[in-house]
């Protein structure tokens, strides 16, 4: 995916969080990928530790092709 953004802003100055978030959302591929970004101005603590139970929480759909790298995260229940 990353590939694909940077050849859409290719050449473009990122001049703001906007105009990044803007050109990330822009991108497309000819086999049908589509980008959808958004500023998240939220705040968020920092430092803060997750436990091991606490992570074994998280929803994540493995993919079968290489699930480590393709997966999701899914809404907690």
């Amino acid at each position: 995916m990353f590939s694909f953004i940077t050849m859409n802003w290719r050449g473009q100055p990122l001049v703001s969080h906007e105009v990044i978030v803007n050109l990330i959302a822009a991108t497309t591929t000819s086999k049908g990928l589509k980008i959808r970004a958004q500023i998240d101005s939220g705040q968020y603590q920092t430092g803060r530790k997750v436990t091991d139970a606490e992570f074994a929480t998280i929803q994540i759909a493995r993919d079968d092709f290489h699930g480590e790298w393709n997966y999701v995260i899914l809404p907690w229940k």
